[in-house]
């Protein structure tokens, strides 16, 4: 019981304490709940990557006791103590944004538009989500499996969590080996084998149980943002369209490497996040960015630092995620840049996409 509280905390509340900070620097109408856990989220995700990657590349161990850190002329911080103390200060920072933006808010009461026929079928459609999103998360659950790639991301997360080597030893048989650079680059089974630790979960139910349930909702959270954006003038086609979205994706599994098998069947997996959340999360910004750039609108800065975080929460996610990211940024802001006659718009993506360029040197310099 106490471990799914610390997950539900890890997976759910600390990253909407975290979106209060992105939060901050957006207009009040992008401002609700699936925006702040999303984002959190993102923002958590990069600064995973950030730490995780380095203390895989020079062979440092999962995590320390604080006896053996604090033993030491250099203090050992490993993946587990930066970690929590970078969520720490972020969640805090996130919680003096919020302070700030609620003193700032003036109290009224708000206004319920009227039950009419409309609203009946906007309210249905609604409740028909809901249910599918359920059964959904019910069925990833009730009916998991392990697959091939179980056989390597899992254990790699069990053997950190249970070893503290990361990409060190072989996950087929436990035998000692290299480093793994190539998957070292995209560290998501440590940060599953992260939670684990803190929860004390074991990690097949961490990978199996928790993930998928955080991470379906998260999907249709972003869905939801996407939804906002192209319904913005008919607001009551946005259940409409997202139980679209949840019956394409329940019919979905035409195919074993299908978006909406690794969504369902593989979300524990770094690639599953990658094709589910992260490249619709990036539609989602360039939206966001478009929409203000044809209104003649200034981009405000915590856009790119949001667009920055997720093509690092890509690189999390997948090794392949760096070229992709960098490729879908590419394309859209040459696009952009042609169609609206600004070609400055190409730094600012350019700029962004440097995380992912470091990883993909590093990506060949290790291959």
């Amino acid at each position: 019981m106490v471990g799914a509280i610390i997950l539900f905390l890890w997976l759910f509340m600390i990253p909407t304490l975290v979106g209060n900070i992105a939060a901050a620097g957006v207009d009040k109408k992008e401002k609700n709940l699936p925006f702040l856990w999303i984002t959190g989220q993102m923002l958590l995700w990069a600064v995973f990557q950030l730490i995780a990657v380095p203390l895989v590349l020079t062979g440092k161990p999962f995590s320390t006791h604080f006896k053996e850190a604090i033993s030491r002329e250099n203090p050992l911080w490993t993946v587990v103590t930066l970690y929590l103390a970078a969520a720490v200060v972020l969640a805090a920072a996130g919680i003096l944004f919020s302070c700030r933006r609620l003193r700032k808010r003036k109290m009224a009461f708000k206004v319920i538009r009227g039950f009419d026929n409309k609203g009946k079928w906007y309210c249905i459609l609604w409740l028909f989500f809901w249910l599918l999103l359920i059964f959904q998360m019910v069925q990833a659950v009730r009916m998991t499996y392990a697959d091939g790639d179980d056989a390597f991301y899992v254990a790699v997360a069990t053997i950190a969590e249970e070893s503290n080597y990361m990409y060190q030893k072989l996950p087929y048989t436990g035998g000692t080996t290299g480093l793994d650079g190539r998957h070292g680059l995209a560290p998501f089974p440590i940060w599953i084998a992260f939670l684990a630790r803190i929860s004390g979960v074991p990690v097949v139910t961490t990978a199996h149980v928790a993930v998928p349930l955080a991470l379906i909702p998260m999907t249709y959270g972003i869905y939801y943002l996407i939804g906002r954006k192209i319904c913005a003038r008919r607001n009551e086609k946005l259940p409409l369209f997202l139980v679209l979205t949840e019956i394409l994706v329940l019919f979905g599994d035409y195919s074993f490497y299908s978006v909406e098998n690794f969504m369902i069947a593989r979300s524990r997996q770094g690639k599953a996040a990658l094709g589910s959340i992260i490249i619709p999360m990036m539609f989602f910004l360039f939206l966001i960015i478009l929409e203000r750039i044809q209104e003649n609108k200034k981009v405000e800065l915590i856009w790119w630092m949001l667009l920055t975080a997720v093509i690092m929460s890509g690189c999390l996610c997948s090794t392949l995620g760096a070229m992709l990211l960098c490729m879908l940024t590419g394309v859209v802001g040459i696009c952009a840049s042609v169609v609206y006659r600004r070609m400055k718009l190409l730094v600012p993506m350019a700029l962004c996409c440097i995380p992912a360029v470091v990883y993909a040197v590093l990506y060949l310099l290790l291959e």
